[in-house]
């Protein structure tokens, strides 16, 4: 065999083992999902540099201050507007929430639900006007995050690409997660944590198909917020380190003391919002009521007013007395709840790190007057308590952690962080058995953590798998004085398999829900199972290719 030939015998094995992969590649729609993703990183981040400005434009009204610098401006501003801002905010967003939407303002469950809920998409309108109540919440000096508001609207953003295109939903899913890399990447100038955090909450898989259109979309979020904001961290701290290995206990204990306070946080959050939902006034004076309180709040503690990130940042340089630490952590806590039981927009990372470093800062501060020689500063006990908190509260430990890295800079606390992060989520876990969005999900009947299976017999319906009687001359129908038992084309999944076990049935008639009595389909135990079946092994292929 000549050269030549060699080459070309060679090259003709390469080419017979690479065409498959490159027609797998191309049949499954990955370079229109790469390019789709570069699209909603783009529009994303501009989405969530415009919703951060428009904050900003808001706050101006009342403290002539465009910046995240609130605590400062509230300071120097007349208490009356302190008072004021926020039950005027209030008065807007009542307005808006009664005549655009009777739901809060979008937040991170509802992207999770959209996932879970692939046939339904997020709508543009609803997702603008959550992001504009949002931004008038946090502007007025409203008690909560922004990361909530940012992370819907980009999924909505993507959601609403993904439905025009008509792809494939293990595609639509992606791009949902891609929507929501971008937006934290956005936000937080922090590209690696979108990605774990779109894959640990969103996804709750990490699958290697999804995993390069998601990183596209967060290095183009990055990208373009650090060409607006500027490339530094969102805090910047000093060069702390550990003073000594002897400490590792007290960063465990810190990890249980951390749990402790998100699982109030939690407990605090589902009160007020039962409380609230118990209370009889219309819709639009909720967020007047809530607005009032927080407005009285602010006077006496100004530190609890809007995202927070001055007081966290003051706590990182060790600036506030250990008094104020504990007293702020209450404050904080009932603000945040009163905030969003009220109906106001907006997320709870941020007050979730801004918890997470007043505890932390005060048990460095109880640590080193106990042990002045061994303990480190309080400000490297607030950036594992703001890991610590955080983490806890989102279920997210992986993600939070390096969220926290990003956000502080702080790499080389990382087995500290790590080790602080992973007792205050199993602590939570312990007590709670599931995150705070897990438990909204759970409020709309959608146990989204207890696996696919749960998922899917919950969501999918018995009219995904009936065989439809055709013609309305051939349709039966039931004796309504006999009781036969029927399913409807609404019913769970779930529902149906425990109707042909409970009483034996292979078959069950399907009737219409305007007139029980008249059979529109039959529904088979076979069929049913089968069904559930192959939805299994979809969501299984998906969560491993």
């Amino acid at each position: 065999m000549t050269p030549v030939e060699r080459l070309r015998f060679w090259a003709d094995v390469m080419w017979r083992w690479v065409r498959p992969n490159l027609r797998t590649f191309r049949e499954t729609r990955t370079p229109k999902l790469w390019l789709l993703s570069l699209v909603i990183g783009a529009a994303v981040a501009v989405a969530a540099v415009m919703f951060r400005e428009a904050i900003g434009l808001v706050q101006y009204w009342w403290l002539r201050n465009t910046t995240e610098q609130t605590l400062t401006a509230a300071q120097n501003v007349g208490w009356y507007w302190v008072l004021a801002a926020p039950i005027v905010g209030g008065l807007v967003v009542g307005r808006l929430l009664e005549r655009v939407s009777a739901r809060r303002a979008g937040n991170v469950a509802d992207v999770i639900e959209a996932r879970a809920l692939t046939g339904r998409p997020l709508g543009l309108r609803d997702g603008l006007w959550s992001a504009a109540i949002s931004a008038i919440s946090l502007g007025s000096g409203a008690s909560a995050g922004r990361e909530g508001p940012v992370i819907h609207l980009g999924a909505t953003l993507a959601s609403v690409i993904a439905s025009r295109r008509k792809l494939p939903e293990w595609c639509a899913r992606t791009l949902l997660a891609s929507g929501v890399a971008a937006a934290i990447s956005a936000s937080f100038n922090a590209p690696i944590a979108g990605v774990l955090f779109a894959h640990e909450v969103i996804l709750q898989h990490y699958s290697m198909r999804s995993f390069v259109p998601i990183v596209i979309a967060s290095a183009v979020g990055s990208v373009i917020s650090r060409i607006w904001f500027g490339e530094a961290s969102a805090f910047i701290i000093p060069d702390y380190q550990i003073t000594s290995y002897w400490e590792f206990p007290a960063f465990a204990l810190l990890g249980v003391v951390a749990a402790l306070v998100a699982i109030a946080f939690q407990f605090a959050l589902f009160s007020a919002d039962y409380v609230a939902r118990s209370v009889t006034i219309p819709l639009r004076y909720k967020p007047v009521v809530g607005g009032a309180i927080i407005g009285v709040m602010g006077i006496f503690f100004p530190h609890i007013l809007g995202v927070g990130y001055e007081v966290t940042d003051k706590v990182l340089w060790n600036q506030l007395p250990l008094s104020l630490l504990i007293m702020l952590i209450v404050m904080k806590t009932a603000a945040t709840a009163i905030t969003l039981a009220a109906r106001f927009g907006g997320g709870i990372f941020s007050p979730a790190i801004y918890l997470g470093a007043l505890t932390g800062g005060a048990f460095g501060l109880i640590a080193g007057s106990a042990f002045p020689d061994m303990a480190s500063s309080e400000g490297l006990y607030a950036i594992l308590g703001m890991g610590a908190v955080a983490g806890a509260v989102l279920g997210a430990p992986i993600s939070t952690t390096v969220i926290v890295f990003e956000l502080t800079g702080g790499y080389a606390l990382s087995i500290a962080l790590l080790l602080t992060v992973a007792i205050a989520h199993g602590v939570n876990q312990a007590v709670h058995g599931h995150s705070y969005f897990h438990w909204q999900l759970e409020m709309r009947g959608l146990f989204d953590h207890q696996g696919p299976h749960r998922q899917l017999m919950r969501t999918k319906k018995v009219m995904d798998f009936m065989d439809v009687v055709a013609g309305d001359a051939g349709r039966e129908t039931i004796d309504p004085d006999k009781d036969t038992p029927a399913l409807k084309p609404g019913d769970t999944l779930e529902h149906a398999l425990r109707q042909f076990d409970s009483g034996g049935h292979a078959r069950l008639p399907v009737v219409d829900p305007r007139d029980p009595t008249t059979i529109i389909a039959w529904a088979t135990q076979v069929r049913a199972l089968s069904y559930f079946n192959k939805a299994l092994i979809k969501a299984s292929e998906e969560e491993h290719k």
